[in-house]
């Protein structure tokens, strides 16, 4: 199965805040705030929705057409992608601007506040797929992550012309884009991918009901958390996947691009529905155990154990001959 990821590229400076945002929030007061959080760590990571679904889906054995834009300072994080399987051959490397940065700290309590500058990301909306198409032959399914919203829009509307099917991951940037945006690059989806909140606001600016929205597409993913993920499909029951004890709660930056990954994987070895939640829920496990969202580690027998004892051995035995873990730090 080929499948392209696009979405962004970027650098993350994650923080950590030794308290609770909403201490410092004054109720009444909300109209106008001015706040300043001492952080007691800093740590300077790779990431970006399209590079971190990619390298999860390389961590697995994988090999996904990365589409995306880069700025000049793009050489030794290609270098890191390629060593973990990601195909960067079709990358758009902008001239003038750097890579994007993404900025979040995250309190005790797991809330993040976070702010993102696009810089070379807004040079997305440029790229064509026919191209890419061109060299690589047709793309059997294209993820669209978080962009640059013109760019999110143009793949969309692409894939429509191209007969290409899309998973959709609005996620991050659904609070940048309007109803129509949303309904567009909804509308028609082999996949959607939201968390809870996320459907919620897709409800609210599309106008949609919760039913239109999802007879609006073949399948939709709703993540729920620590409670797991919900699958539902047309015509079949819902499937409910819980998540994998974690040893460790270090940060949640990523855990949804993660699980993307492993959904995606499982899908590109032809895996049912809740088999594909399952991967995806330990690699979003391993995600959280770590500070950054590509410095998880694991070998091929460490995956398989711990999904052994999550899922069961006839679950495992269904993944087994498909994996193909890639991790070589």
């Amino acid at each position: 199965m080929k499948v392209a990821v696009a979405g962004s590229v970027g650098g993350d400076h994650i923080m950590s805040f030794g308290g609770k945002f909403t201490d410092s929030l004054v109720a009444g007061s909300l109209a106008k705030v001015s706040l300043s959080f001492l952080v007691d760590t800093l740590e300077i990571r790779r990431g970006g929705c399209g590079a971190n679904i990619s390298f999860g889906m390389g961590a697995l054995g994988l090999n996904p057409i990365l589409i995306a834009a880069v700025g000049r300072d793009w050489v030794d994080y290609e270098a890191w992608l390629k060593r973990h399987g990601v195909n960067t051959s079709h990358v758009l490397v902008s001239e003038a601007l750097h890579t994007a940065t993404f900025m979040v700290t995250t309190d005790t309590e797991l809330n993040q506040i976070a702010s993102f500058f696009p810089g070379a990301m807004s040079e997305a909306r440029n790229i064509e797929l026919s191209p890419i198409i061109q060299k690589t032959g047709k793309f059997d399914l294209l993820v669209i992550s978080p962009d640059d919203p013109e760019a999110m829009m143009r793949y969309s509307q692409m894939a429509r012309e191209l007969n290409i099917p899309v998973a959709a991951d609005p996620s991050q940037q659904m609070a940048r884009m309007d109803g129509k945006e949303i309904a567009q690059l909804i509308d028609g989806a082999k996949y959607l991918f939201l968390n809870e909140y996320e459907l919620a606001l897709a409800i609210q600016k599309t106008g949609w009901t919760d039913r239109q929205l999802f007879d609006r597409v073949h399948v939709r993913v709703v993540t729920l958390g620590s409670k797991g993920a919900q699958i539902e499909e047309h015509g079949k029951e819902t499937i409910y996947v819980g998540v994998p004890k974690e040893k460790a709660k270090l940060d949640p930056t990523g855990v949804g691009d993660n699980f993307r990954s492993g959904f995606i994987a499982g899908l590109s070895w032809g895996l049912n529905h809740e088999r594909c939640a399952q991967l995806g829920s330990l690699l979003a496990t391993y995600c959280i155990e770590t500070t950054g969202t590509q410095e998880y580690r694991f070998t091929q027998e460490e995956f398989l154990s711990r999904f052994e004892t999550a899922y069961g051995k006839a679950a495992t035995d269904e993944v087994k001959p498909h994996l193909n873990v890639k991790l070589v730090g």
